[in-house]
């Protein structure tokens, strides 16, 4: 694999959301999961929240078992999260902030506020060998804590940038790219490795993924939603080809 390419962790956690809609086994997020494998992803990123509103317990277990591509855990700074990263020592961790009444991850985290805490969570993941990257705004004073707490990698939050988009307002959208450039490049001025998502789709995924200092790009729902339309394989690649344009 060339040193350009830009890895795509695709996010199953809303294959769980409509299996939990009715309470039974289907549709499988482990056979989503699978599936993208096949169809070029090159990790998989699940989100055990606290309320376990969509992937489970019995999720995680089951994609330790099958993957043959590596799981990216996101979960929020709790104990409890903490003991089951601890358990499975999957090959990334993903601290993420976390609020019971959001639908969704709302933001980055707070890292400079939390910095001590924070220092001390991370700690034994990355004794068991675990990757720790911390989900952050475009921010240069959450980058510096990132680093100085010991995160190996950061995953920059690009929601404001796709909402901007999305609404129309492309002067912030532009705003918002810019940052999430200088951003990217201060953080692998730093050392640390630059992932980046959230909200990105066909529309708002190239210039994103032509920042040469991020090397993974981790995208869910909207390939979820994508694959009611085209099918998950599908999906997918064209998500993998209009990446791959972009670093050609």
């Amino acid at each position: 694999m060339s040193e350009n390419h830009l890895r795509l962790g695709v996010n199953i956690d809303h294959v769980a959301t409509v299996r939990n809609a009715r309470g039974g086994a289907y549709p499988d997020p482990l056979r989503a999961a699978k599936l993208a494998e096949e169809a070029g992803a090159d990790g998989i990123t699940a989100h055990l929240r606290e309320d376990r509103r969509h992937i489970s317990d019995t999720d995680i277990d089951g994609l330790m078992e099958v993957l043959s591509v590596p799981l990216n855990f996101e979960m929020a700074a709790t104990d409890e999260m903490q003991k089951i990263a601890l358990r499975h020592k999957p090959h990334a961790v993903c601290i993420v902030p976390e609020k019971r009444e959001e639908r969704t991850t709302e933001g980055g985290l707070e890292v400079a506020r939390e910095e001590n805490k924070l220092a001390h969570f991370i700690a034994p993941l990355r004794d068991v060998g675990c990757r720790v990257s911390i989900f952050i705004a475009a921010d240069q004073r959450q980058i510096e804590a990132a680093h100085r707490i010991g995160a190996e990698v950061i995953e920059l939050h690009t929601g404001a940038y796709c909402d901007a988009h999305a609404e129309g307002r492309m002067d912030d959208a532009a705003q918002e790219l810019e940052s999430l450039r200088q951003m990217s490049a201060f953080a692998h001025s730093l050392g640390l490795e630059v992932h980046a998502g959230h909200g990105l789709t066909y529309d708002t995924v190239k210039p994103v993924a032509a920042f040469p200092e991020v090397k993974e790009l981790n995208i869910g729902h909207f390939l979820i939603g994508e694959s009611i339309f085209l099918g998950l394989t599908p999906a997918i690649q064209e998500m993998r080809r209009l990446m791959d344009e972009a670093r050609a």
